[in-house]
């Protein structure tokens, strides 16, 4: 449902659920990042050989501790902050970068709530 309504209804992904160790290697060793992260996407449509099979998205790497911790905090279930961070790299694997700027973050979090929306009616 995420992907068709995003245009996107051929289109495929993988989705690896980790912890905070195997999360925190892979921010430092792509990112330059040395710390735990919630969620991590890397996508295959960008760089030189992205035309090849575009139907593939890329990779959405979600710790779950991280999300675990953030669900407490926010008062809602585990399940539910799973899906914000599927949400959240479905939408960098398809473009959307909330570091850019503020109008970005804007339009990245619009999207990400109509998304969960829709999930959940």
């Amino acid at each position: 449902m995420l992907l068709e309504s995003l245009g996107f209804p051929e289109a495929e992904l993988s989705v690896f659920f980790t912890g905070d160790g195997t999360i925190r290697s892979l921010n430092r060793k792509y990112r330059g990042k040395d710390a735990v992260t919630d969620v991590l996407s890397f996508s295959l449509r960008e760089g030189e050989y992205s035309h090849i099979n575009p139907e593939l998205l890329g990779d959405i790497v979600i710790s779950v501790p991280a999300a675990v911790r953030q669900a407490a905090v926010a008062g809602q279930s585990v399940d539910r902050e799973i899906d914000r961070l599927l949400v959240h790299g479905l939408l960098h694997l398809i473009g959307y970068d909330h570091e850019r700027g503020r109008e970005d973050e804007k339009k990245m979090r619009r999207k990400e709530a109509l998304l969960l929306k829709k999930l959940y009616t």
